[in-house]
Order: C-alpha cells, then structure tokens, then sequence
C-alpha cells in the first residue's frame, strides 16, 4: 500500500436520533443517524412515518387521506 494516501481509520460514536449510541471504526469522527435497528420499523414491528419537507402530508393531501394524530 502506497503511504499517506489512505484516511485515518479509528473508533467512532454513531448517534440515532432516537437516543441509541455505538461504538463503532469509521473514517470519520462522529456520526449522527436519523434511524438505527432500534427504531426501524423493520426490526420493532411499529410504524413510524419519517416525514422529509411534508411528503407525508403532501402525499395524504393529494389523495384525500386524513391525518390520524
């Protein structure tokens, strides 16, 4: 390997926005998520709409849906 042309590699804190840390080796020093395997609703089995700009109520509002909070 040619020296000085590869990034530094160390450990990391991973940050989700639901609160759940990790330690984890990354090229960059700290890293913020908006969803981790805590929250995902793949993995809890709850829905959660993530909401990026007002699609979701773009989308309901186009197709005659209404909100259910």
């Amino acid at each position: 390997m040619k020296a000085g042309i590869h990034p530094e590699y160390s450990k990391t804190t991973i940050r989700c926005a639901c609160g759940a840390t990790y330690e984890a080796g990354s090229t960059k020093k700290d890293v913020n998520v908006e969803i981790c395997s805590s929250c995902h609703p793949f993995y809890t089995g709850k829905q959660k709409l993530v909401d990026t700009g007002g699609r979701v109520e773009k989308f309901n509002k186009r197709y005659g849906f209404k909100n259910e909070d």
